[in-house]
Formats: structure tokens, C-alpha cells, sequence
């Protein structure tokens, strides 16, 4: 009996062994491929804190010294960024509310409403996504040229007015279809009307959804820069991508200025993702739940 307990003991002890062996290897791997992955963002930073002299050094100097911190103002205030950067917000923010609310919308009309053909024109809304963009953007140039929209931010701003993507309506219809239909059928019964569902039941419970499709949203349109560059011309109506995009074209580029303006830019991105990273990847957890 003693010999069989021994035996008993050593091998669980061989098992939490490799379990705790299976768990160091994995957390080093992670670790590892988050350097890989952070790389790019570390050499964003190095370079904008560069002085001139350290920036044609090899082998590349990681750690700058001294740490040129007037990369930064010499940067927004030459290149004009602090009028890009409200262009930028305006369009983003404003476009952003229009995808949550019509997107949110329709997948509400699609999962909740009965009407004829529904399902057909679900479908065919799916099958938009596998559109390449750019078999529409010769159609949609000619569209807002004719609307006289062109050189406006109405072309980067009212489309996200009509539905706000396929995928944004998918991936909130996929949510809605996980929300009890005892609900809606209880305040049916009460007498509250589709719109009144959609307001005050249907929204408040979409918070972890809506916050997907507001992060995913915002990030498009703040780090968009085809759009702008088909449809802007005036260097006052300049987003942020355009500013960055002009110090490329400058016969001095000025590295590390333009380095610099690129840290500032992931700056709200990366702000917005981790005060509402919570509900993000609730929101896309809850969405895959239900087919």
C-alpha cells in the first residue's frame, strides 16, 4: 500500500511538472512574439526621440541619447497637424455615430422585423462583402462628382449614414440573435412599439456590440487615407494620413518630425482600445455565440 501511494504521489507530481513546464513554455513564447509584434511600435518611438547624428548610425541605436523631445511641437506646428488633426476628428467622429446607429438599425430590422424577402436581402447584403473596393470606387467617384461633393468631407462622412457595412450589420445581428425573445415579446405585449424596443431595450443591452462597432469604426476612418486622397484636393480639408503623407514628398524628409506625428497619431486609436477593450471583446465573444 505504502509503495502504491509513493507511486501515486509521483506521478501527479510528474504531471504538475509538465503542466507547470507546458504553462513557462507558453507564457516565454507569448512573451517572445510580443516583442516581434511590438517592434515596429518600439522603433516608431526610438526614432522620433533621435538626434540627427544617431539617425544613420549602425548598427541602429535603440535607445536615443539625448531624447529630442521638440521632434514633437516642431512637427504639429510646421506641418500644420493641429488643423488635420480636427479634420480628422470631425470626419471620425461624425462617421463613426452614423455606423453605430444605422448599423445597429438594420441588424435590428433584419433579426427582430418579418418582411418579405428578408432573408434574400440579407443575403445579398453578405454578398457585397466580397466585393473588392476597388470595382466600386470608380462608380462612387462618379457618384459624388455628379452630387458635387467632391473637395467636402460629406463623401467620407454620408455613407457611413446608409447602413454603416455589411460587416458592422452582420456582426450587431449576430448579437441581437443571442438577446432572449421573451424580452421583445413581453414588451410587446405591454404595448411598446419596434422603435421603443429598439431605444430602450435593444440598445442598452447592444453596449458590449455597439463598443466593437464604434472601435472598429473609428480606427478605419482616423487611419483611412484612400478616401481622402480620392476626394480632398484643399490643403486646409487635410486629414491627418494626407499631413503625413506630404512630409513624404518634401525634399528633406525630416525622419524623425514625421515619426514623431505618427506616434501622436496611434495615440487615440490605441486610448480608445484600452478604455473600451472590455466591451470589445465581449461584444465579439457574444456575436460568435449563436450562428
Amino acid at each position: 500500500m505504502a509503495g502504491a501511494s509513493l507511486s501515486q504521489t509521483s506521478t501527479r507530481s510528474r504531471i504538475r511538472y509538465r503542466k507547470t513546464l507546458s504553462q513557462v513554455m507558453t507564457y516565454l513564447l507569448l512573451a517572445a512574439l510580443s516583442v516581434v509584434f511590438a517592434m515596429p511600435m518600439i522603433w516608431l518611438i526610438s526614432t522620433s526621440l533621435k538626434p540627427d547624428a544617431q539617425m544613420a548610425e549602425w548598427p541602429p541605436v535603440w535607445i536615443p541619447s539625448p531624447l529630442q523631445w521638440d521632434h514633437f511641437w516642431l512637427a504639429w506646428s510646421s506641418g500644420n497637424f493641429g488643423l488635420y488633426f480636427i479634420n480628422t476628428a470631425t470626419i471620425t467622429i461624425t462617421a463613426t455615430l452614423g455606423q453605430v446607429l444605422t448599423a445597429s438599425m438594420a441588424a435590428y430590422g433584419f433579426t427582430r422585423l418579418r418582411f418579405p424577402g428578408r432573408n434574400v436581402l440579407f443575403g445579398v447584403l453578405l454578398a457585397t462583402m466580397m466585393l473588392p473596393g476597388v470595382v466600386t470606387l470608380i462608380p462612387t467617384f462618379i457618384l459624388f462628382k455628379e452630387l458635387g461633393w467632391l473637395d467636402s468631407f460629406k463623401p467620407l462622412i454620408v455613407p457611413a449614414y446608409f447602413g454603416g457595412g455589411a460587416f458592422f450589420i452582420f456582426l450587431l445581428r449576430q448579437f441581437f440573435r443571442t438577446l432572449p425573445p421573451e424580452i421583445f415579446e413581453q414588451a410587446t405585449i405591454d404595448g411598446a412599439s419596434s422603435y421603443r424596443i429598439y431605444a430602450q431595450i435593444v440598445l442598452p443591452l447592444a453596449k458590449p456590440a455597439l463598443a466593437t462597432v464604434a472601435i472598429f469604426g473609428f480606427m478605419n476612418h482616423w487611419n483611412d487615407l484612400m478616401a481622402p486622397l480620392i476626394y480632398i484636393n484643399s490643403p486646409d480639408k487635410f486629414t491627418l494620413t494626407l499631413g503625413l503623407r506630404r512630409f513624404m514628398g518634401l525634399v528633406d524628409v525630416r525622419y524623425q518630425e514625421m515619426m514623431a506625428m505618427a506616434l501622436l497619431m496611434t495615440l487615440p486609436v490605441l486610448l480608445v482600445f484600452f478604455f473600451f477593450q472590455q466591451y470589445f471583446i465581449e461584444g465579439v465573444v457574444m456575436s460568435g455565440l449563436k450562428g
